[in-house]
């Protein structure tokens, strides 16, 4: 390899010395490419194996890469949803020292998937109403820390699935900018703008392949991303005001927030002169209400749907055993050893790359319910995993890293709670 390789890398790996840099991404040999789904790009993207991990590499420009690395840093620092940069690599040249494109390297977000891959699917004529309503939640997240995105497009998303719905995570960053002071209306709604147009248009090209059902609307389901952002910036930023002996719509405004999955740091409360009429406004806001106390209680790092699934659970099962006395993080820790690990255990080893703990023990729940009504009877919980193993989740595609993995059955029994003895008394709910 001519010319001297330079590395930008916030945590230093050594086997990134190992990838062929000198060649072209498009000349990159079959063993070190991985075999993923992904979007459409205007830059030349490839995923790699690295440490055992999946990377993406994308060519660029060496200002532009380094742009991006460094926006994508800030934002995880900002706690938003977006892939994580791993490093930039210039001074590349081939073997006749000719010079080849930076790159920029990000890590590969497990479970994720790009709007293109999803619809490949056969999927509920809603999934698109649903991957707008997540991206909407995304750009009200990166709005409120002063992002303007200048390219919100599904193409620059990508989406996991959380309980019946998807969580959206930002995948470039080159043409944002981070403001200080915070967004101007016009930015945002230039965001809003951009955002209609380009959904509008990749559904439309989906149209026009045969990949959507004939009755998706794709100005109605692009124009949905302003309804959706519109609402819930209301609820976040909006003032309320009200007469005083309504107090308790308070508490009703932060409850709202929290079903939204968003916390509340203060709350600007005013009175009139004549202390008849209060007027509230959220200040500081932050999502993962959920998200937070599943991972306090627990451990357990989740999407914010599929926390507040499991959350539901486990409030059912401290009702069930331990009452309103009862210590919260014992109860916990309970439901964790004798409900959700013993479901995770059953997942034979093969099937594991199907699709997040979280979201297994949340479509469990489900299949559980509809045995149920199916069957006019209560469904022990060893039996609705060997069926959910065998009938549902055999059958998915791996959303880990590789696009056809081998599949299998459940071949061992598990131990749970409805081999206790006091099974009976204990049902979860979905």
């Amino acid at each position: 390899m001519s010319g001297s390789l330079n590395i930008i890398s916030a945590t230093a790996d050594p086997a990134l010395l190992d990838l062929p840099w000198h060649l072209p991404l498009d000349a990159w040999p079959h063993e070190n490419i991985a075999s993923l789904p992904k979007g459409i790009s205007r830059h030349l993207v490839r995923f790699a194996h690295l440490s055992g991990r999946v990377v993406a590499v994308k060519e660029t420009t060496s200002e532009m890469a380094r742009g991006e690395y460094e926006m994508l840093r800030t934002l995880q620092g900002l706690e938003i949803p977006c892939v994580e940069p791993v490093a930039v690599i210039n001074n590349r040249t081939d073997e006749e020292g000719l010079p080849l494109n930076c790159v920029l390297v990000t890590r590969h977000l497990k479970f994720s998937l790009p709007y293109r891959a999803l619809y490949s699917q056969t999927l509920r004529p809603d999934t698109a109403t649903r991957l707008v309503d997540a991206l909407a939640v995304l750009l009200v997240r990166l709005h409120m820390v002063g992002f303007f995105w200048g390219d919100v497009s599904l193409s620059n998303t990508l989406f996991r699935r959380d309980a019946g719905a998807f969580a959206a995570y930002l995948v470039d960053a080159e043409t944002g900018q981070l403001y200080s002071g915070g967004l101007s209306n016009g930015q945002r709604e230039n965001d809003l703008e951009i955002a209609r147009v380009n959904i509008a248009g990749e559904l439309m090209d989906l149209e026009a392949g045969g990949r959507v059902t004939d009755e998706l609307d794709p100005v109605r389901v692009s124009s949905g991303i302003v309804a959706a952002y519109r609402l819930l910036w209301k609820e976040l930023t909006g003032s309320e005001s009200f007469s005083s002996s309504e107090r308790w719509r308070i508490s009703e405004r932060v409850d709202r927030l929290n079903d939204l999955g968003f916390d509340i740091e203060e709350l600007a409360i005013r009175t009139d002169e004549k202390g008849t009429t209060v007027r509230i406004q959220p200040k500081v806001v932050d999502a993962g209400h959920h998200q937070r106390r599943l991972l306090r209680l627990t451990g357990l790092d989740a999407q914010e749907n599929q926390a507040r699934r499991l959350l539901n659970d486990l409030d059912s099962y401290r009702a069930a055993y331990g009452g309103p006395e009862a210590d919260e993080e014992m109860l916990a820790h309970e439901w964790l050893v004798r409900v959700f690990e013993p479901v995770v255990r059953a997942i034979p080893r093969e099937l594991k790359g199907k699709l997040e703990q979280a979201e297994v023990f949340h479509q469990l729940l489900d299949h559980r319910w509809f045995m149920a009504q199916n069957q006019s009877r209560d469904i022990p919980l060893a039996e609705a995993v060997t069926s959910y193993v065998q009938d549902i989740l055999r059958h998915r595609r791996d959303e880990a890293t590789v696009i056809e993995p081998p599949t299998g059955a459940i071949t061992v029994p598990i131990t749970t709670l409805d081999d206790a003895e006091d099974a009976e008394d204990w049902r979860l709910r979905v």
